[in-house]
């Protein structure tokens, strides 16, 4: 059945990614409403050969519009102020924002990994965070197969995980230009600092795949720790990931189970240089998993490297996904 959708902050780097994969997957929609700030306001989008004209995100324009499920990336303030007149008119959002991801009455979903999850919203679902999203779809198998103990994740993040400026910045950055998003140039460099620092030390990139993780995976005793790093690349973001496991675990086994698990694709035959790289990630859905090892330094240890394309399923496909979860239902 089509469905009445529209794209918040439909003139960003995600809204457009949004749109590109309602498209590519033939999402079933009546009527399509585009929302942006008062400065994209008027302009047009192309979308499936039809022209439409980006209306300002007010109250008044929203209850104009019959909307039944609204994607919204459009920052935190927005998604507090907006979605819950969205969804007051019935409308079920999904935001792609960090606003309600760790609400107690808001389900934070990943299609691949806990599914049921997205029935249980109050006119909320939330889109985890981008390096959730790749490590979660790699982790569950894992964890129903051999119950986690313990999580490391170190990450090297793409320059669009900060959105269009983040990809201006490293183009600049190569020409001598200062940069304007990040404290420091990230041509020819690494930032360990993705978002704003807490007291203890953490960023709060780290804290979100930290409780995020514990959320999705339903287990709020996992003992997790993060570094998030950004790197100069364009798009994928890449992360090494060590867990600690209570049952036996070994590479052959690992990788059985992660070949038969939705959504994942295993690259691995480091005898001849194949492994997940973000240039091999972009533009795809899947999350790529390899130079999977035993850790020997504990009794039931694995060493992952999971790379997936940040703007697609770390945010735009995962939103759709959920989508049609709810679609399928109907």
């Amino acid at each position: 059945m089509k469905k009445n959708v529209a794209v918040v902050g439909a003139t960003g780097l995600v809204g457009r990614n949004m749109l590109k994969v309602l498209d590519e997957r033939n999402f079933p929609i009546k009527n399509l409403y585009l929302f942006a700030s008062k400065k994209s306001a008027g302009n047009t989008v192309l979308f499936q050969d039809s022209y439409y004209t980006v209306e300002e995100l007010t109250e008044e324009n929203i209850k104009k519009c019959d909307a039944e499920i609204a994607l919204f990336s459009a920052g935190g303030e927005v998604s507090k102020t907006f979605a819950p007149i969205f969804a007051k008119q019935g409308c079920v959002v999904i935001d792609n924002s960090s606003q309600w991801r760790m609400d107690k009455s808001v389900p934070l979903v990943v299609p691949e990994v806990n599914p049921e999850q997205a029935f249980k919203h109050n006119g909320i679902i939330a889109n985890p965070n981008c390096s959730t999203i790749q490590a979660v779809v790699a982790l569950k198998p894992l964890h129903d197969a051999f119950k986690i103990k313990r999580i490391v994740y170190s990450t090297y993040q793409a320059v669009s995980g900060a959105g269009k400026q983040g990809l201006y910045d490293l183009s600049d950055g190569e020409k001598g230009v200062p940069p304007k998003k990040f404290p420091h140039p990230i041509a020819h460099n690494i930032l360990p600092h993705i978002d704003v620092f807490t007291d203890d030390g953490y960023t709060k990139e780290e804290l979100k795949m930290i409780n995020e993780t514990r959320k999705i995976l339903g287990d709020e005793a996992l003992r997790i720790t993060a570094t998030t790093a950004r790197v100069p690349v364009h798009y994928g973001h890449s992360e090494s990931i060590n867990v600690e496991f209570y049952n036996p675990v070994s590479r052959d086994k690992a990788i059985e189970v992660l070949r038969s698990a939705p959504g994942v694709i295993v690259t691995d035959d480091p005898a001849n240089n194949v492994y997940p790289m973000p240039i091999n990630a972009e533009g795809h859905d899947e999350v790529y998993v390899g130079r999977i090892r035993q850790d020997t330094s504990v009794e039931n240890g694995l060493n992952l490297w999971v790379v997936a394309d940040n703007i697609r399923k770390g945010a735009a496909t995962n939103a759709v996904q959920i989508a049609e979860l709810l679609v399928k239902d109907k």
